[in-house]
């Protein structure tokens, strides 16, 4: 099994939390294009969907329903189940796991999973088969999450500088434009390349590309690079967008990264939703909304098909 480079892998405390929740619709889907509500392909008008994720994802349960409501589409959070630093194949082994018998049932439409430590993660397979075998139009979106900490690389971006001593957040912002760009090569290259290989094996093996990555980290990369430029108004420094050492995110970030679940989830740019009440205490909201909005879609546009 290949793992994950060990800056991926925080030693977070063990915490798990799930929560059930009934099925009652929301608004219907719009299907038409507006301006800047661009729609590719757009799923069923609404979408129940399971939560299964580590503390780099699971506020997106609690950002997506508002954001679904403002956009007009239709969003039943069936389940949200949370494991501190969780592969997948963990809630799989949960005794009480709640997830599989929404799947056996077909009450899920979109199951939103998140690796972490190690890939490829067997979770993420065992989920797929037996969802589609309730429901074969099943989603799976896979979130390919960001560093935890900062590592310095060679000019592949394939070999890793040891730190001399414990990383803080605030090295965070010593990481350069270039620095950056080095970070996101070595995902591509490294831990993104083992998950892609796993979700093209599964794809086949099921005969439909029911999995999708979603690739989050280029999203976060890219925030940094722009904060890194001086283009994102209220947000100075780079460690900002994090709440402690291990890369936990602050409201900035969570906000960016429902963003880019939103575009997957309902293939449709984010672009033009009104600001998150959780943005209201920074300045310049407005356009410190409107560029998480075109960063989350331009990291997430491009994996969305036909």
């Amino acid at each position: 099994m290949a793992c994950i480079p060990s800056f991926l892998a925080p030693a977070w405390g063990r915490l798990i939390l799930v929560v059930v929740l009934g099925a009652a619709g929301l608004a219907s889907m719009a299907a038409t294009e507006t301006g800047s509500a661009v729609v590719l392909a757009p799923p069923a008008d609404s979408q129940r969907v399971f939560i299964c994720t580590h503390s780099f994802m699971t506020f997106i349960a609690k950002l997506l329903p508002p954001m679904a409501k403002a956009g007009e589409v239709g969003y039943v959070q069936v389940g949200h189940q949370m494991i501190g630093g969780s592969q997948v194949i963990e809630h799989w082994n949960l005794a009480n796991d709640k997830a599989k018998p929404a799947l056996q049932e077909a009450r899920v439409d979109t199951l939103i999973l998140s690796p972490t430590v190690q890939v490829p993660d067997a979770g993420i397979d065992r989920y797929t088969r037996l969802g589609l075998a309730a429901n074969p139009r099943l989603r799976v979106l896979v979130q390919a999450s960001w560093p935890a900490h900062d590592d310095a690389f060679n000019t592949t971006g394939t070999v890793r500088v040891q730190h001399a001593r414990a990383f803080r957040n605030t090295d965070r912002n010593q990481l350069d434009a270039a620095g950056i760009e080095r970070m996101r090569t070595a995902m591509r290259v490294g831990w993104g390349a083992i998950l892609s290989t796993q979700v093209a094996a599964l794809n086949d093996a099921v005969g439909q590309e029911a999995v999708r990555i979603v690739p989050v980290y280029e999203a976060v990369l890219s925030l940094r690079q722009a904060i890194v430029a001086g283009n994102v108004p209220g947000i100075s420094s780079q460690s900002s967008l994090f709440s402690d050492d291990l890369g936990h995110p602050t409201v900035p970030l969570m906000v960016l990264v429902a963003y880019c679940h939103y575009t997957a989830l309902y293939r449709r740019t984010p672009v033009g939703l009104p600001v998150p009440t959780e943005l209201a205490g920074f300045g310049s909201q407005v356009e410190l909304n409107r560029i998480l909005q075109q960063t989350a879609w331009a990291a997430i546009a491009p994996t969305l098909g036909s």
